[in-house]
Parts: C-alpha cells; structure tokens; sequence
C-alpha cells in the first residue's frame, strides 16, 4: 500500500461544472471510474502520495474546471 500524502490532499468533482468529458478517468484511472453515464466517481481517500502528481495533471486537463485537488473534504448537505 502506498503512503498517503501528509497534506490529505483528495480529489473532488464539481458534479455541476461536469459535463462527462471523462478525460479525468483517462488520465488517473486508479482513482477514476465512470457511471453509465459517462460522468466521474471519485474514490473520497486521501491521494496516495505517489499519485498527487497524477491528479494535478487530471485537474489542469479538466476542460469545464470541474476537479480539484484539496486538503478539506466536501460537504454532502
């Protein structure tokens, strides 16, 4: 198992922003899966260290600006 970041960066979509490009899933498959839909499911643990690199990548390549990368975990309301 890979260590986690020390930040507890994690990965998030912005489902509103999201329009199903799926070019997240493409490039950060271990975190990445995609419904029936074609629209991201992202794994909600911290980033493997090793992978932090890799979503920064995901979230610069995201073409509606729907990921980010951040230390605080999204409120469900």
């Amino acid at each position: 198992m890979s260590a986690p970041n020390p930040e507890g960066l994690r990965l998030q979509v912005d489902m509103i922003k999201c329009v199903g490009h799926a070019s997240c899933a493409e490039l950060l498959p271990e975190r990445v899966t995609l419904d029936e839909w074609g629209y991201p499911i992202i794994e909600t643990d911290p980033l493997p260290q090793h992978l932090v690199a890799h979503a920064r990548r995901a979230v610069a390549a995201c073409p509606t600006l729907a990921l980010r990368v951040d230390g605080k975990v999204a409120r469900v309301r």
